[in-house]
Formats: structure tokens, sequence, C-alpha cells
């Protein structure tokens, strides 16, 4: 005790002396933190003689060795980092949250940095939680890829989507419920090989198609041809002088010389009265039979027709289908009704008629003909 107490204090103070000399002093930054007073939290401050406001401004001072929990903008000022706010939800989850941390209580500095301070650690977990999630989702996009890729390389009956045209740069698979892109520019090792056999097998189509086209276009040049001969044939042998000298200058319409034919195919169903499609004329009678419609005038474009192959049939509309097919063995005989309508009044006036389609096999014509069912 007494060597304590008979110390020098001279050199006791001379050492505390020199500390202070050598150490530099602390350095700070001045900066603000916002934060929201919540109703509690504003009465708290009208006590204390604040102004009561939810949005409140506090100037504080951050130390050198906590700067990451404040930021600068580009007018100079620092501002604690409260804003936005990273949050546990339920699941212990962290979420982001834009807007101010309230208070029920005016905070004092420490408490606002100590706020800033694990914003900031969750922040850096919620900024690593995303990057961990956007890297599985572009691996499981990545296996997606390669698994579409190997599919289509290996089946070749697999096509890419027609629009946009592949190229060898990029070309679009439909597959998996999805499109998916494949570009040389974002992914050549994988994209590569795609986008060339995608463009290989599009080419190879449009020529296969092409190649078909002429073909069905030869064909059916070839039986427009064939059509024309007959037609000439039957001209030269059953027409009337005035249809052989314009079949001879070749100015006959062709379904003129067709109808001269059907004329006489269906001659021995001359007893059967040709069905005629007129049905603004059959819709405007209907209307005249009417007092309270027999002003209104019924033109084509009024008229709503609905053709129908009949399913079922009266005794007189199949006796009449039994004559005909006795007259025509070798025709396809068909029973049909056509119903009519009119939209133009306020009720709609309707009509059903009843008729027979004849087609018969002409060499490589079809002439077609509409015949009346005797109304019972």
């Amino acid at each position: 005790m007494e060597l304590v107490t008979n110390a020098p204090s001279g050199a006791a103070d001379q050492t505390v002396v020199g500390v202070g000399r050598n150490q530099a002093p602390p350095k700070s930054l001045p900066a603000t933190a916002t934060f929201i007073l919540s109703e509690a939290g504003r009465k708290a401050s009208l006590l204390a003689g604040g102004d009561g406001k939810a949005l409140q401004t506090l100037a504080l001072n951050v130390p050198a060795g906590r700067l990451h929990l404040v930021s600068v903008d580009r007018q100079g000022v620092a501002r604690l980092r409260l804003r936005p706010r990273f949050e546990l939800d339920g699941e212990q989850r962290v979420v982001r949250l834009d807007s101010s941390p309230a208070f029920d209580a005016p905070p004092n500095p420490e408490e606002l940095l100590r706020l800033a301070a694990r914003n900031h650690e969750l922040e850096q977990a919620f900024h690593a939680a995303r990057t961990a999630a956007t890297l599985t989702r572009q691996e499981a996009q990545r296996e997606v890829r390669e698994r579409v890729a190997q599919a289509f390389l290996a089946d070749q009956g697999q096509r890419a989507v027609a629009h946009p045209p592949p190229t060898q740069r990029s070309c679009v698979i439909e597959a998996e419920g999805r499109r998916i892109v494949f570009d040389v520019s974002v992914d050549p090792v994988l994209a590569k090989p795609v986008a060339i056999e995608a463009t290989r097998r599009f080419r190879t189509d449009q020529r296969a198609r092409r190649e078909q086209n002429l073909q069905e276009r030869a064909k059916q040049l070839a039986l427009h041809e064939e059509k024309q001969q007959f037609v000439a044939d039957w001209i030269a042998k059953h027409g009337t002088a005035e249809q052989q000298a314009r079949q001879a200058a070749g100015v006959l319409p062709m379904a003129e010389a067709i109808e001269a034919i059907a004329e006489q195919v269906f001659a021995p169903a001359s007893d059967h009265q040709r069905y005629v499609r007129d049905g603004a004329a059959r819709l405007q009678e209907l209307l005249r039979a009417n007092p309270g419609y027999a002003d209104i005038v019924v033109v084509p474009s009024d008229v709503i027709a609905e053709t129908t192959v009949l399913k079922t049939a009266t005794a007189a509309e199949w006796a009449t289908v039994e004559q005909l097919r006795r007259v025509f063995p070798s025709g396809t005989v068909t029973l049909m009704a056509q119903r009519l309508r009119c939209g133009k009044v306020a009720k709609p006036v309707e009509h059903r008629e009843v008729f027979v389609a004849v087609a018969l096999a002409m060499g490589p014509i079809t002439v077609r003909r509409e015949l009346k069912v005797p109304e019972t």
C-alpha cells in the first residue's frame, strides 16, 4: 500500500497525458433519422414538449465505425438507413416494407442506431435469400431447357414454332406447357445445336410443302383440263348450234355448259318441281299475309337461312326419296330442309321447306339438282 501511495504522481499523470496526445479524437458523421409516431407516440411527444407530428426527423451523430448504417444522396445529405424496412414474418422469412418505422414513444439516438443495425442485418439476409432463390430458379430453368433440347434433338418429329420462323441463331419450341426460346447470343452452347436443327427441319418441311403444293396444283390443272374436254365433247355432241359456235370460239361459260348437261341428266325427273332458294320472296309472301307486316319489304340480306340434313322423314317425304332413288340408282339422294328466318320484324317470322338433293357423277364432273318435296 505504501508503495502505491508513495508512487510518483507525476509519472502517472505524464503517462495519461501522453496517451491523450497520441490518440486521435473519434470521428462521427451527422445524419438524420426519419420515423413515424403512432397516436400514443404523438401524445407522448406533446407531453415532452414536441410538435406531436406523425412524421418525425431526428438529427444524430453516427460513429465512424457504423457508417454502413448511413446512406448519402447526391446532394450530400446523410440519412440513417431505416427505410425500406426489413422484418421477419410469421414464417420467419425476411420481408421488405417500403415504410418508415413506427414508435409508440419518441426514440433516442441509441435506439435508432440499434434499429438501423438490425435492419442492416435483415437486409443482408433478404438479399441473400433472393439471390439463392434466383440461382435455384435459374438452375431449374436450365434443367428444363436441357431436357427440352435433348428431347427435341432426339425426336425427328418435333418442330419449332413456325412464327417467328427458326433461324440458325434462335428458335422457339413449345414444350411442357410453355414457349422456350433458344438464342445463341444468350446461351451458345445449348442453343446453337437446337437452332441449327430446328432451322434444318423447318426448311425441309418448306421444301416438302412446296413440292406437295406443286403436285396438287398439277392435279387440279389436269382435272380442270379433263372437265373442259368432257364439256367440249358433250357440247359437240348434244349442244345447240349456238352453244357449239360459242364453244368453238372459247366463250361458252363452263357453268352454262354444266347446266345444260344437268338438264339432260335430270330429264327423267322432270315431273318433280325444282326447289328454288328464294328465301326473301317466300318470307315476303308470309309477311304480306299478316296485316301488321304488310308494308315491310324483305331483301336477301334480311334472310337467315339454315340448311340441315333431315334425320327423320314423313311418309310422303320418304316416298319421294325412294322414287328418286329408283330413277337415279347411281346417284346420291339426300333429304334436306331449309329453315328461313327474318329478324327484321319484332316477332321473328320463320318458314321451313323440305327438298331433296340429287347428285350424279358424269365423268370428271358432278351435277346436282334440288327438287321440291310435294307439300302434304
